[in-house]
Protein backbone atom coordinates (compact mmCIF):
# COMPACT_ATOMS: atom_id res chain seq x y z
CA UNK A 1 0.00 0.00 0.00
CA UNK A 2 1.52 3.24 -0.95
CA UNK A 3 1.59 6.05 2.06
CA UNK A 4 0.94 9.73 0.56
CA UNK A 5 2.26 12.63 2.63
CA UNK A 6 0.72 16.15 3.07
CA UNK A 7 2.74 19.29 3.13
CA UNK A 8 2.26 22.95 2.88
CA UNK A 9 4.77 25.55 1.74
CA UNK A 10 4.63 29.17 3.31
CA UNK A 11 5.28 31.56 6.01
CA UNK A 12 5.99 30.22 9.74
CA UNK A 13 3.36 31.80 11.16
CA UNK A 14 0.46 30.70 8.95
CA UNK A 15 1.58 27.25 8.60
CA UNK A 16 2.88 25.89 12.08
CA UNK A 17 -0.46 24.34 13.06
CA UNK A 18 -0.72 22.15 10.27
CA UNK A 19 2.40 20.39 11.74
CA UNK A 20 -0.25 19.33 15.01
CA UNK A 21 -2.63 17.07 12.47
CA UNK A 22 0.88 15.65 11.01
CA UNK A 23 1.34 17.90 7.62
CA UNK A 24 5.04 18.41 6.89
CA UNK A 25 5.78 22.17 6.78
CA UNK A 26 8.22 23.82 4.88
CA UNK A 27 8.34 27.45 6.60
CA UNK A 28 9.71 30.18 3.76
CA UNK A 29 8.55 33.57 2.53
CA UNK A 30 11.63 33.77 -0.19
CA UNK A 31 10.15 32.81 -3.87
CA UNK A 32 13.51 31.26 -4.79
CA UNK A 33 13.92 28.75 -1.57
CA UNK A 34 10.02 27.66 -1.89
CA UNK A 35 10.70 26.74 -5.84
CA UNK A 36 13.23 24.46 -4.83
CA UNK A 37 10.99 22.99 -1.63
CA UNK A 38 7.67 22.76 -4.15
CA UNK A 39 10.31 21.04 -7.00
CA UNK A 40 11.20 18.37 -4.35
CA UNK A 41 7.68 17.95 -2.61
CA UNK A 42 6.53 16.89 -6.42
CA UNK A 43 9.08 14.69 -6.92
CA UNK A 44 8.40 12.82 -3.67
CA UNK A 45 5.55 11.05 -2.64
CA UNK A 46 3.48 13.83 -1.90
CA UNK A 47 -0.50 13.61 -3.08
CA UNK A 48 -1.46 17.06 -1.48
CA UNK A 49 0.82 20.36 -1.28
CA UNK A 50 -0.85 23.62 0.30
CA UNK A 51 0.82 26.27 -0.41
CA UNK A 52 -0.13 29.97 0.81
CA UNK A 53 -1.57 32.33 -1.74
CA UNK A 54 1.44 35.14 -1.35
CA UNK A 55 3.76 32.29 -2.05
CA UNK A 56 2.09 30.54 -5.39
CA UNK A 57 2.32 34.13 -7.42
CA UNK A 58 5.96 33.12 -7.54
CA UNK A 59 5.27 29.19 -8.12
CA UNK A 60 2.84 29.69 -11.18
CA UNK A 61 4.94 28.40 -13.51
CA UNK A 62 5.63 25.25 -11.24
CA UNK A 63 2.33 24.72 -10.27
CA UNK A 64 0.94 24.74 -13.68
CA UNK A 65 3.36 21.90 -14.94
CA UNK A 66 1.55 19.34 -12.07
CA UNK A 67 -1.70 21.04 -12.72
CA UNK A 68 -3.62 18.43 -14.92
CA UNK A 69 -1.34 15.64 -13.47
CA UNK A 70 -3.16 13.29 -10.95
CA UNK A 71 -0.75 14.11 -7.89
CA UNK A 72 0.43 16.05 -6.50
CA UNK A 73 -3.05 18.12 -5.77
CA UNK A 74 -1.74 21.44 -5.17
CA UNK A 75 -3.86 24.00 -3.05
CA UNK A 76 -4.02 27.30 -2.34
CA UNK A 77 -4.81 28.58 1.16
CA UNK A 78 -4.61 32.50 2.27
CA UNK A 79 -1.97 33.06 4.90
CA UNK A 80 -2.26 34.17 8.74
CA UNK A 81 -3.17 37.90 7.23
CA UNK A 82 -6.11 36.85 5.13
CA UNK A 83 -6.80 36.05 1.66
CA UNK A 84 -5.83 37.70 -1.86
CA UNK A 85 -8.04 36.09 -3.64
CA UNK A 86 -5.97 33.87 -5.97
CA UNK A 87 -7.17 30.45 -4.74
CA UNK A 88 -10.86 31.52 -5.36
CA UNK A 89 -9.55 33.09 -9.08
CA UNK A 90 -7.87 29.78 -9.86
CA UNK A 91 -11.43 27.42 -8.81
CA UNK A 92 -13.43 30.20 -10.78
CA UNK A 93 -11.13 29.57 -13.94
CA UNK A 94 -10.87 26.11 -13.38
CA UNK A 95 -14.96 26.16 -13.55
CA UNK A 96 -15.04 28.37 -16.47
CA UNK A 97 -13.01 26.22 -18.89
CA UNK A 98 -15.31 23.11 -17.77
CA UNK A 99 -18.36 24.31 -18.05
CA UNK A 100 -18.13 26.67 -20.70
CA UNK A 101 -19.45 29.73 -18.43
CA UNK A 102 -18.41 31.64 -15.46
CA UNK A 103 -21.00 29.87 -13.41
CA UNK A 104 -19.04 31.78 -10.31
CA UNK A 105 -19.04 35.48 -11.24
CA UNK A 106 -20.35 37.77 -8.70
CA UNK A 107 -23.74 38.98 -10.15
CA UNK A 108 -22.43 42.98 -9.93
CA UNK A 109 -19.92 41.39 -12.45
CA UNK A 110 -22.68 40.39 -14.49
Amino acid sequence: MNMFNIAVIGDRDSILCFRAVGVSVFPTTDDEQAKKIFQKLTRDDYAVIFVTEQLAAGLDEQIQKVAFQPLPSVVLIPNSKGSLGFGMGRIREIVKKAVGADILADEEEG
